[in-house]
């Protein structure tokens, strides 16, 4: 079994910083890109940012310069550091990866159970 293990969510004043946490664990062979998404409540999840195995990212136009994601490969977690926060970043953020399992050839979608950003104005 492989699963994503968010951390860091929570509720924070407009203006300041929050870093969330994804840990991938279980029977991991190799992991290719890494992301960070968010969906509100009746609206389609949205891409934050990604980030591949060698390093590259993406973000969306929203978060750029304000969101930096990272990974450490040798924990199999992915970051995302969000700085200056706007009551307008209020989401459930949900990392994901794309995994091959140990015994596996392919790669899948794997997601994480979500967690709640509030940011206060």
């Amino acid at each position: 079994q492989v699963q994503l293990v968010e951390s860091g969510g929570g509720l924070v004043q407009a203006g300041g910083p929050l870093r969330l946490s994804c840990a991938a664990s279980g029977s991991i062979g190799s992991i290719r890109a890494m992301g960070w998404y968010r969906k509100a409540p009746g609206k389609q999840r949205e891409l934050v940012a990604t980030i591949t195995s060698g390093g590259t990212t993406t973000y969306a136009d929203s978060v750029k310069g304000r969101f930096t994601i990272s990974r450490d490969n040798t924990k199999n977690t992915v970051y995302l550091q969000m700085n200056s926060l706007k009551p307008e970043d209020t989401f459930v953020y949900y990392c994901n990866a794309r995994i091959r399992k140990r015994s596996g050839v392919r790669f899948d979608d794997y997601w994480g159970q979500g967690t709640q950003v509030t940011v206060s104005s």
